[in-house]
């Protein structure tokens, strides 16, 4: 069979149910086997090809499954590359396929004609460019057990189009060699000595990262918080892997944490960080950062280990293995009373009563109370991203769909498509910004058309809030480009678009607003907000996390 076929048919082979793309002249051989599959393969046709990968990158994170994205070369390809990096960087699993010129223009600067291997070769796991297409079905099998294997992450694949149609026999019982079916073990070398530590702390902490929702590992963390009386923290990826309800939760930590959740790291005397980078937006500096504290680094990438912050002790594998493991050895210990008594204290005085008002966080509690446990919530970047990751109760894991890595404004829309597809069409909630929904609000197109449930939460403060926020904080108030002096009427785009479209100014309207959303096309509820609201606790740039923060 043709190139192009046996692309699609070993994407079938892979359980593939949903890719995401935009056609063009590069891929159209592959877009004909999409039409002879249409009933194998749903293609969900975006507004663009960098929405494409928001709604694939969403559409894994929410599913577990594997996310693939089929692009023309050239600018459909230079278009992914945002979104690779969105994927590399929170370690999603995607298969990214583009098409190119005929190997024999490769490097010929012919029309479109682009390296996207090399333009992309930093952000993903491992690049093809198929040159033969004896090989074409091996890459491509070998390219999803490469996006799944320990760290999970990004893969690409670049076909020319005499490939995709040159014709080769197709292996249906196709199997990966010994070598490449073999996963590193785990390396528990460092058990005793991590086990001497814990029972040696008056005062532990668990740091918990996107690896715990990866590894579906959030029973055991708060078996192990229980063990220990260890109170638990989470980095932005690490939340919804342990309720919010689990009673020695303390939320997010890092630079827009919740003040006990950064407190009790603070005066930790061991911290257990399991499935987490240590990126500065957690540390600070990272030569501060627990500087007379035991770590202990739970990690299934060697290359995290030590990186940004040393560890006393590691134990680098699957936490599937490595966290029971540790459980395992542990022995009884000894009530902390102190350190729990002293947590008690510190959320008491973090679970401070709301101000009443139209204000950021009423907001966000008021969406919370309107929606079930089972409800995703995506979000763009800025501002109202941590007040969600703030003050919205998530209770489940998968549920909170964000950029946090790259921190990719304009990710919203299309993570929301994605994460409503992959549950069947299921109402979804976006929490968006002007500046940020402004820059891929075209997707309405395309989850109007899917007739999709999305309720759009668009806090409009008419300015890049964080920016400012930076701008007020640290540049004397020199609000340079920061103000956005825009006219735009964001609920009449959403009707002209086909969504239903309102504006609201009070929590009541709000609620009602929520009541009353369809559950055929999205909803936009526009929110406007004082441009001079802060997202608060904030610890200043330059220090660890033991220095001082601003908060409320």
């Amino acid at each position: 069979m043709s190139g192009a076929a046996i692309i699609i048919k070993e994407l079938i082979r892979q359980g593939v149910e949903t890719v995401f793309g935009y056609p063009g002249g590069y891929v159209l051989s592959i877009y004909d086997e999409l039409y002879n599959n249409a009933d194998k393969i749903r293609h969900i046709l975006t507004a663009g090809e960098q929405g494409a990968t928001f709604a694939a990158d969403a559409y894994a994170r929410v599913s577990g499954k594997t996310g693939v994205v089929i692009a023309t070369g050239g600018p459909g390809a230079t278009n992914l590359v945002t979104g690779i990096a969105c994927a590399h960087l929170d370690s999603v699993p995607v298969v990214y396929i583009t098409g190119n010129v005929a190997v024999p223009m490769l490097g010929q600067d012919s029309f479109q004609d682009i390296d996207i291997v090399g333009v992309t070769l930093p952000i993903v796991k491992h690049s093809y460019v198929v040159k033969d297409i004896l090989h074409l079905q091996e890459v491509i099998s070998e390219a999803f057990f490469l996006a799944n294997t320990g760290r999970k992450g990004p893969v690409h694949i670049d076909i020319p189009k005499n490939i995709q149609l040159e014709t080769a026999y197709f292996d249906p019982d196709l199997a990966l060699s010994a070598s490449e079916k073999s996963a590193p073990p785990s390396d528990l070398s460092g058990l005793d000595n991590a086990v001497k530590l814990i029972e040696k702390s008056k005062k532990p902490f668990i740091y918990c990262g996107g690896g715990v929702t990866a590894a579906s590992m959030g029973a055991e963390v708060m078996k192990l918080s229980e063990m220990l009386d260890a109170p638990v923290g989470m980095s932005l990826m690490g939340i919804g892997s342990v309720p919010q309800s689990f009673e020695k939760n303390l939320g997010m930590s890092g630079m827009h944490g919740r003040p006990a959740s950064i407190q009790a790291q603070t005066e930790a005397d061991l911290i257990i960080a399991v499935g987490v980078r240590f990126s500065d937006r957690a540390t600070g500096s990272a030569e501060d950062y627990a500087q007379d504290t035991a770590v202990i680094h739970m990690d299934i990438d060697p290359a995290e280990i030590g990186k940004n912050i040393r560890a006393n002790v590691s134990l680098c594998g699957d936490l599937r293995e490595t966290l029971p493991a540790l459980i395992d050895g542990l022995h009884p210990h000894p009530p902390l009373s102190a350190w729990t008594e002293r947590i008690a204290a510190l959320k008491a005085e973090d679970e401070k009563p709301a101000i009443d008002g139209f204000t950021p966080q009423n907001i966000v509690a008021c969406v919370n109370s309107c929606c079930n446990a089972d409800t995703v919530v995506t979000t763009d970047v800025g501002q109202h991203q941590m007040w969600v990751a703030q003050h919205y109760r998530f209770e489940k894991p998968r549920t909170l769909i964000s950029s946090g890595g790259l921190g990719a404004m304009g990710y919203g829309l299309g993570a929301a498509i994605g994460a409503s597809l992959s549950r069947d069409n299921a109402k979804t909630i976006l929490f968006t910004g002007d500046g940020s929904f402004g820059m891929n609000m075209n997707e309405l197109a395309t989850a109007v058309t899917l007739k999709l449930p999305i309720t759009i939460i668009l806090m409009n403060n008419s300015s890049l809030g964080m920016v400012r926020q930076w701008q007020t904080m640290f540049f004397d108030n020199r609000y340079s480009n920061s103000t956005l002096e825009r006219k735009t009427d964001f609920p009449a785009i959403a009707e002209a678009f086909g969504a239903k479209g309102c504006e609201v100014s009070t929590i009541d309207e709000l609620r009602n607003a929520l009541a009353n959303a369809p559950n055929d096309k999205p909803c936009l509820i526009e929110c406007k907000i004082d441009i001079n609201e802060k997202v608060t606790p904030m610890i200043v740039p330059e220090p660890s996390l033991k220095g001082e923060f601003e908060h409320d």
